[in-house]
Parts: C-alpha cells; sequence; structure tokens
C-alpha cells in the first residue's frame, strides 16, 4: 500500500534552492512549513508557526511564511510588520492566487516556487541584499 507524497525529496530541494535564490537578492527571509492538517483557523496556525519558527525574529522584519495544512487542503502566505506595511494585503492575496492556480492542478512544487519568486522580488524590492547579510532563518522546509 503506496502512501501518497505530498513532495518528492527532489522536490523539497528544488524548493529550498527555490529560497536560496530568492534570498540572494534580498536581506528577507522566506520559510514554508508544511503539515497534515490544523484545528485551528489556518490563519491563526500560520501566525503560531511564524512565531515558532522565530520569524517575528528578523531584525528588519521582513519574514515570509509559506504554510500548508496539506489534508485540509489551506494554505496562507503572511509577512511581518515590516514587509506587509509596504506591500499591503493586496499582495498576499495575488500570490496566493497565483499559488492556487498550480495547486489546482496538483503542480504543489511549481505552486511553492512561485509563491517564492513573487515574495522574493517584493522582498528584494523593498529590502535589497546588501553585502554583510547574514541568512537569519534555515532555509529547510519545516514540517508539523
Amino acid at each position: 500500500m503506496s502512501k501518497e507524497v505530498f513532495l518528492t525529496k527532489e522536490e523539497e530541494q528544488e524548493i529550498v534552492d527555490a529560497i536560496c535564490m530568492a534570498e540572494k537578492e534580498t536581506s528577507g527571509e522566506i520559510r514554508v512549513h508544511i503539515e497534515k492538517t490544523t484545528s485551528k483557523v489556518p490563519y491563526d496556525r500560520a501566525l503560531e508557526v511564524f512565531h515558532l519558527l522565530k520569524m517575528d525574529e528578523t531584525q528588519l522584519k521582513n519574514g515570509v511564511l509559506i504554510y500548508l495544512a496539506v489534508d485540509d487542503k489551506k494554505f496562507v502566505i503572511c509577512g511581518d510588520q515590516g514587509i506587509h506595511d509596504l506591500v499591503g494585503a493586496d499582495f498576499w492575496e495575488s500570490t496566493k492566487e497565483a499559488m492556487a492556480i498550480q495547486f489546482k492542478n496538483s503542480n504543489f512544487k511549481q505552486g511553492l516556487i512561485d509563491g517564492i519568486v513573487k515574495a522574493g522580488n517584493k522582498l528584494s524590492a523593498h529590502f535589497p541584499y546588501e553585502s554583510g547579510d547574514t541568512n537569519e532563518l534555515s532555509n529547510e522546509i519545516s514540517k508539523g
């Protein structure tokens, strides 16, 4: 009996690579968190994960989290105060829509990469990479 895998190891690595590429252009931080399900409102759980991953501790408040509850078919993209104040709710909504198009076709890897690229482009516009910038947070996909 084979259990369906949400992302293969190769796909996960491609997502991590996309995060690394996006972060080369910005001081911002992007994380992806995947879990099977949540008993909470997905946005509330995303904020909880944001805090658990210490994403609210970046110097410029420019962390972006893509949160997925796979079995619930729910996902959230949210950013810390520094980036949110500059891009507003419309940006998060348009990014979510771009990702949803891929997700509806079961292209989960591509949907995540599209979201990462879009977030990375916005972060680099507002928080360009400067020499000496350190990667404040892991690029690995976290799981709950």
